[in-house]
């Protein structure tokens, strides 16, 4: 019964669609209509505008998707293409920076000097001690001893406080205090040097502090380079430590500090120098054969 239903059903549909393609077409020829076929004529147009209106906006909006999709899908992928772009340069930089630098060590190796220099790397540095010590990856089998002054091509940096077997720890200058000092001057060229201690630092300043121990009256210029001296001989002499950056007198005028910024960089370091003053000088006393 149901079949007999469905069948009946699926005649009578394409009866109708029929009858309306056949009315369509005749009218479509047909100059002369009557009021009837006029009146059929337009509201099958009307039927059909209101479908098509509905239809023609899901479709419109089905291709807007499509095209919102592909410009997100254009501007992810340029996204990220930027993002690789940006980390290049930034990798290439870091690179020429890195290249620069250790061109300067090989010169500075090269050159001749009154201590021998080993050329380290930063291998670790603690984010909660970034200003007062460093590790470097070489150690005693390298000729690292402790108290060796440390420095960067652009200036020194600290002293090695601990060593082991390949690795030593590096005591920053910015992580001294009274009991590491540094004996160091205002090296001047008509040798009218100003002497003093470098004695701590002062986090607020960002800067060194550097104690003048000569009684004089001689003035210290702001930017004057201070470099390490020789006294006490723990540190070559002539090491660049920083510039002055501002002259404060004590209570009683009787001693002067400044304030000094190191010329290297204390909060990017990479790569060191351990200065080895003890080279090893040929002994030309050195007994030969007695010829028989």
């Amino acid at each position: 019964m149901s079949f007999f239903r469905k069948k009946s059903l699926f005649i009578i549909l394409v009866g109708i669609i029929l009858l309306v393609v056949f009315v369509g077409y005749s009218l479509s020829n047909r100059a002369d209509l009557s009021t009837p076929e006029k009146f059929f004529r337009d509201t099958v147009g009307w039927v059909q505008n209101i479908i098509d209106l509905p239809v023609t906006y899901i479709v419109q909006t089905i291709d807007n998707l499509d095209d919102i999709k592909n410009t997100y899908e254009e501007n992810k992928l340029l996204r990220e293409k930027l993002a690789e772009y940006k980390t290049l340069v930034y990798e290439v930089q870091e690179l020429e920076k890195e290249n620069e630098e250790l061109r300067k060590m090989l010169d500075m190796e090269d050159s001749p000097r009154d201590f021998e220099p080993i050329l380290a790397s930063v291998i670790a540095r603690s984010p909660e001690r970034w200003l007062e010590q460093v590790t470097i990856n070489r150690g005693s089998h390298h000729g690292v001893k402790k108290n060796m002054a440390v420095m960067t091509v652009d200036g020194m940096i600290g002293k090695i406080n601990s060593v082991s077997t390949t690795t030593s720890t590096v005591q920053l200058i910015t992580g001294f205090d009274h009991l590491n000092r540094i004996s160091a001057t205002i090296s001047r060229k008509d040798g009218d040097n100003i002497f003093g201690l470098i004695e701590g630092y002062d986090k607020d300043e960002q800067a060194l502090i550097f104690r003048i121990i000569d009684e004089s009256d001689k003035k210290v210029k702001e930017d004057e380079l201070v470099v390490s001296s020789n006294v006490g001989g723990l540190y070559p002499s002539g090491l660049p430590i920083g510039t002055i950056k501002e002259v404060l007198p004590d209570q009683y005028g009787l001693t002067k500090t400044a304030y000094v910024e190191p010329t290297a960089n204390m909060f990017e370091i990479n790569h060191v120098i351990v200065v080895d003053r003890s080279l090893d000088v040929f002994d030309e006393t050195e007994p030969t054969k007695e010829e028989e």
